[in-house]
């Protein structure tokens, strides 16, 4: 069963306009026992009482082996949103409840494929910045292969873009691809694709023996990108996928 928690907001940082990295620590000073790729849960109420909850994937890059002591989510923003106006508003200090972790949206050492297919949009790139410790370490024998492809209307909407690209650069075996839908970098890069990420697919020719893949975002995008995968032959149970719904 989940922890209970109080989380302590320790630091922030604007991430793009409407994205504000966090990073809290337990008020009881326990670790949080999470493996890259889950999520937790924050609770609060609503104006009339009425209690709710929102989940966030946690982006801490830690090693991939001990519990967290830092608690890191990317938190957008929604207009409008209840969520938005608590954690927005929150100072340093400022704590808030939340339970966790939560979620099967892992790696999986066991997997005989040689190749990792990650795609995300926004916020959803967040559970593969956790994931990186864990794919240098099984990078470095050789053999196998991730590729990130990370969709963002713009340059400026590329969260972590800078620290996925300094990962590529050190570690062969990770090819990172920004996907740039609407607007491209004043100054592209070879690295840089035009369009959806749905849409350098082909590029890559995933193939049933190859590859499992693994879908994050926008709903429309994860919709987009697993028939895209059905469509190169990829079967269902090698397709793992977390939808990121904006909630009010």
């Amino acid at each position: 069963m989940a922890d209970r928690f109080t989380l302590r907001l320790i630091d922030s940082r604007m991430l793009a306009p409407q994205v504000r990295h966090m990073v809290f620590e337990r008020t009881d000073g326990e670790p949080l026992p999470l493996v890259p790729g889950q999520f937790l849960q924050i609770h609060f109420h609503y104006d009339d009482g009425t209690p709710t909850k929102r989940s966030y994937s946690v982006g801490t890059v830690g090693d991939g082996r001990s519990p967290l002591g830092r608690i890191e989510i990317a938190v957008s923003y929604v207009e409008g949103g209840a969520a938005t106006e608590l954690l927005a508003n929150l100072q340093h200090g400022g704590t808030v409840e939340a339970s966790g972790p939560y979620g099967r949206f892992c790696l999986h050492g066991g997997d005989a494929h040689p190749r990792y297919l990650l795609i995300a949009t926004g916020t959803g790139v967040t559970p593969y910045r956790a994931m990186l410790p864990q794919l240098a370490e099984w990078l470095a024998p050789g053999g196998r292969e991730a590729v990130l492809l990370y969709g963002a209307r713009n340059e400026a909407e590329l969260l972590y873009g800078e620290e996925f690209e300094a990962f590529a650069k050190a570690h062969p075996g990770f090819v990172f691809h920004p996907c740039f839908s609407r607007q491209p970098r004043a100054v592209p890069r070879p690295i840089d694709r035009a369009g959806h990420v749905q849409d350098t697919l082909p590029e890559l020719a995933p193939s049933t023996e190859r590859d499992i893949a693994y879908l994050c975002g926008n709903p429309n995008m994860v919709d987009a990108a697993f028939a895209a995968l059905k469509d190169f032959g990829l079967p269902v149970a090698q397709i793992r996928r977390e939808k990121y719904v904006s909630s009010r």
